[in-house]
């Protein structure tokens, strides 16, 4: 009798373990724009400060393609023409739009429009793969899309032309890594997540730093030390961490309750930017997220019961 009831209690302490791990990771990786946002105030662009991210979680990434490179069988050409496809649109477009749009939005409304991502991967399987979209995967798509355009709006009237810019730049980053995702879903169950990731951030990586050296001073690696600290949250904690947590999550709980886990990103961010950035928090940007966070909830659960 006490091994029954040990058993769930175990299986049950392990779930939340996992959820957790998920919850971290969601809101390690949103962090990422308030830490941004840091960095903005000491007169950084967005080429520096994405280039200084990448130094500092590149060593990891390639430590762990290096290991995989060893224990692995050599990758087909044509295996490593569309991993260097994916990294260049998966993490180095997408990461160089997003801090772009950074500088003329809120961390609010970056967070939002990212967490579209889920929604233009399913417009995108209509399109090119032809799968049919429901009645409810309608619903949830106009109930996540109607929260942006509330704060969106609402945003626009504060900020004027800067809000656009901004939003369509974090736009065309949600974009991208959407594509990322599309692309790589056949990959990932050949390599393995764990090899896919290191060798597409090590693309990513070399990207974002070659971009530094080609349109940026050398001297400007010259920071002060609040610069490189930073910096170093933004690669490890912001950057690599979430990675790796989100992989043990899913392992653990599944990639359907992991992914419902990160929902926890946008609300975060939005505590976080009044807390550390003192950006408002408005009645009208909480019914949007709520409204967001509603529609890639009903995407969830309607995907879901498809499987």
């Amino acid at each position: 009798m006490e091994i029954a009831t040990s058993e769930p209690q175990g299986k049950r302490a392990a779930y939340l373990g996992g959820l957790a791990i998920a919850i971290g990771g969601a809101v390690l990786f949103s962090t990422k724009a308030i830490v941004a946002k840091l960095l903005y105030r000491y007169h950084l662009d967005a080429v520096t400060v994405i280039a200084f991210r990448m130094l500092f979680s590149l060593p990891v990434f390639a430590a762990i393609a290096l290991w995989k490179m060893r224990t692995d069988p050599p990758l087909r050409r044509a295996d490593a023409w569309r991993l260097i496809g994916l990294g260049l649109v998966g993490y180095y477009l997408s990461s160089y739009l997003d801090f772009l749009g950074l500088q003329y939005i809120t961390v609010g409304l970056e967070r939002l429009i990212l967490f579209l991502t889920p929604t233009f991967v399913l417009l995108g399987s209509a399109l090119w793969l032809k799968k049919h979209i429901g009645r409810g995967q309608w619903l949830s798509l106009l109930t996540a899309y109607a929260g942006i355009v509330l704060v969106f709006f609402h945003d626009l009237r504060d900020g004027g032309s800067n809000v656009a810019l901004g939003s369509l730049l974090v736009l065309g980053s949600a974009l991208a890594y959407a594509l990322y995702l599309l692309g790589s879903g056949e990959m990932v169950k050949r390599l393995g997540s764990l090899r896919l990731v290191s060798y597409a951030m090590c693309v990513s990586s070399a990207a974002c730093i070659g971009q530094f050296f080609i349109l940026r001073p050398a001297g400007l690696l010259v920071q002060p030390m609040e610069v490189y600290g930073l910096s170093l949250v933004n690669g490890i904690l912001c950057t690599v961490m979430p990675v790796f947590m989100t992989m043990v999550a899913v392992q653990r709980i599944g990639a359907g309750p992991a992914s419902l886990a990160g929902m926890i990103g946008p609300v975060s961010t939005l505590f976080f930017g009044a807390v550390i950035l003192s950006e408002p928090v408005t009645s009208w940007q909480l019914a949007g997220t709520a409204l967001v966070l509603a529609g890639i909830y009903l995407l969830s659960k309607v995907k879901g019961k498809e499987k």
